[in-house]
C-alpha cells in the first residue's frame, strides 16, 4: 500500500532524528548531570576544532562536522525474547537495524547484545543515533528457584504501550507513518525508555536478584528497560575525562578501549559512575530503597579497522591483559603495547589495517572519462587524483562495553559468569531477536568498495554507481 500525496510518509531518518532528540531531552531532565556532560563535551569539541584546523577540514570534507553534535548512543537491557523482538520492530521504523553480536558473559555480565543503528552511508549522515541493546541471560542465574522467579516476573510485564504496538503494526502494513503518526509514535515509544522510581517487586525479591547480579535486578525489577545512559561524541576524550574529574563528576579511572593516538581507531569511552536513586518497592508505603543503574558516558570514535586490523588490535590488547600488573599503570602498559600498531592514516591504509573512503581531487575530476579508471589506487593517489578519508567506526567493542557495565554495576560476579561463556551463542540470540544481525566489518568493507566504484566510474566516463 503506497501513500498518497496527502498522506505522505515521514522518512525513517526523520523519525530517528525526532526520537533521538526526544530521548536526549527526557534524559537531561531525569539525569541533570548528563546535561552538564553534554555542555562540557560541546565546549571541548569547539576548542579542539579551533586548535586543529586539519581535523576541522577533514571533518568538513567527510560530512562529519554536521553530525558531530547529534552523535550519541543509548543503551537498554531487556528481559525476554519477546521484548527484544518487538524492539527490533520498533527500531525498524527509525531505520535502525541490528548490527554485531556481543557476548558480555565473558566479562562476567549476564547478557548478550546487539546495536540497533542505521546501516547506509546516507542514513548515517542524516543521523547516526544507535542503541546498544542487551538481552538478559536467565540461564546464568545459578539458583534454579530464583531463575524461575525472575522468569515469572518478566512474563507478567508489558514494556510497550498499546498505542506503540498499534502504530508499529500500522506502519508495517502501510509502509510508513504520516507526520502526525510519527510524532505520536515518538511520544508513545519514549514511554518504554522512561525511568520509573517504583519497583514491580518487593524489597526481598529485589535483594535476592541484586545479590545474583546488580544487572539482573535492574532488568527484572522495573516496569521497563529504562535508558541507562546516553552518550555524546567528543573529539578529545582525554581532555574530557580530566574535565569531568575536575568538576567532581565521578568519572571512571580508566578510559576503555585503545590508548591515545595520533590517528584514533575504533572506539574509546568513559563515563561518570551510576547514580544512586531512590526506589519505592512494591507493598512499601514509603521510599526506603535505592538502585544504581543510570549514568552518563562519552565516546571518541576513530577509523574502522579491517579484519586484519582487528586481529592486531585484539592481539595487542590480549598482551596487556595477560601480562597483568597494577591498575595504576594500565594506561602506560597499554600505550607501550600499542606502539606496534601503525599510527598514521597512510600506514593504516597501505597495510590494509583500516577502512577509507576514496574521492576524486579537483585534478582527478578534471580527468573524467580518462582510461585512468583502470589504474590501481596507489597509482591514482601518486598522481594526485585521489584523496581518502577514514571510515568512522559506528559500533562497539565487547571489552569496552563490558568495562563500562562492570564499572557501573560492580564486578563481583565476574568469575561466576565467565565460566559459562561457551553457552552464549549468536544463533540463540538471533533466534530470540527474530532476525540475523549484520556483520559490522562487512558494512565497512561495502562502504570502502562503493567509494572506489564511484571513483572508477567517473574516471571511465560512466554514471557513478548507486549505493
Amino acid at each position: 500500500m503506497s501513500a498518497t500525496p496527502s498522506t505522505a510518509f515521514v522518512s525513517c531518518d526523520e523519525i530517528r532524528v525526532r526520537f533521538s532528540r526526544a530521548m536526549s531531552e527526557m534524559y537531561c531532565k531525569e539525569v541533570p548531570q548528563y546535561g552538564t556532560l553534554m555542555e562540557l563535551v560541546a565546549e571541548i569539541n569547539g576548542r579542539t576544532l579551533q586548535d586543529q584546523p586539519a581535523l576541522l577540514a577533514q571533518m568538513q570534507r567527510a560530512g562529519e562536522l554536521a553530525r558531530l553534535g547529534a552523535e550519541r548512543h543509548g543503551a537498554i537491557r531487556v528481559g525476554t525474547a519477546a521484548e527484544l523482538s518487538m524492539l527490533r520492530r520498533l527500531f525498524a521504523q527509525m531505520g535502525m537495524e541490528p548490527v554485531g553480536y556481543y557476548d558480555l558473559s565473558v566479562a562476567g555480565v549476564p547478557v548478550h547484545s546487539t546495536a540497533f543503528r542505521p546501516v547506509t552511508d546516507a542514513a548515517l549522515q542524516a543521523n547516526p543515533f544507535r542503541v546498544f541493546t542487551s538481552l538478559l541471560r536467565l540461564d546464568l542465574i545459578a539458583d534454579a528457584s530464583l531463575r524461575q522467579r525472575a522468569a515469572d516476573i518478566l512474563a507478567q510485564r508489558h514494556i510497550f504501550t498499546e498505542r506503540t504496538l498499534a502504530l508499529i503494526a500500522q506502519a508495517e502494513a502501510a509502509g510508513g507513518l504520516t507526520d502526525a503518526q510519527a510524532d505520536e509514535f515518538v511520544r508513545e515509544a519514549l514511554e518504554t525508555f522512561r525511568w520509573h522510581g517504583e519497583s514491580t517487586v518487593d524489597a526481598s525479591t529485589y535483594d535476592a536478584l541484586h545479590k545474583a547480579h546488580r544487572l539482573i535486578a535492574d532488568v527484572v525489577c522495573f516496569k521497563g528497560p529504562h535508558i541507562n545512559h546516553l552518550t555524546p561524541r567528543t573529539l578529545d576524550i582525554d581532555t574530557a575525562q580530566a574535565a569531568m574529574l575536575a568538576r567532581g563528576m565521578g568519572a571512571k579511572d580508566v578510559i576503555e578501549g585503545p590508548p591515545q593516538r595520533a590517528c584514533p581507531i575504533l572506539l574509546r569511552q568513559t563515563s561518570f559512575k551510576a547514580l544512586e536513586e531512590t526506589v519505592r518497592f512494591a507493598g512499601d508505603a514509603s521510599p526506603d530503597g535505592s538502585h544504581t543503574a543510570r549514568f552518563g558516558e562519552i565516546e571518541q570514535r576513530g577509523v574502522a579497522l579491517t579484519r586484519k586490523g582487528r586481529a592486531l588490535y585484539d592481539h595487542l590488547l590480549a598482551q596487556v591483559r595477560d601480562a597483568g600488573g597494577a591498575a595504576s599503570d594500565y594506561g602506560q602498559r597499554l600505550a607501550q603495547a600499542f606502539k606496534a600498531f601503525p599510527d598514521t592514516h597512510e600506514q593504516l591504509r597501505s597495510q590494509d589495517l583500516a577502512f577509507y573512503r576514496y574521492a576524486l581531487t579537483d585534478e582527478g575530476q578534471a580527468q573524467a572519462g580518462d582510461s585512468g579508471g583502470d589504474a590501481d589506487l596507489q597509482t591514482l593517489l601518486d598522481r594526485g587524483w585521489l584523496r581518502f578519508e577514514p571510515v568512522i567506526y559506528e559500533d562497539f567493542l565487547p571489552v569496552s562495553a563490558a568495562g563500562i557495565f562492570q564499572s557501573n554495576l560492580g564486578g563481583e560476579a565476574q568469575e561466576q559468569f565467565a565460566a559459562h561463556a561457551a553457552d552464549a551463542t549468536r544463533q540463540a540470540f538471533e533466534a530470540d531477536l527474530g532476525a540475523r544481525v549484520h556483520d559490522e566489518i562487512a558494512l565497512y568493507e561495502a562502504a570502502q568498495r562503493h567509494s572506489i566504484a564511484q571513483v572508477r566510474a567517473v574516471l571511465r566516463g560512466q554514471t557513478p554507481v548507486s549505493a
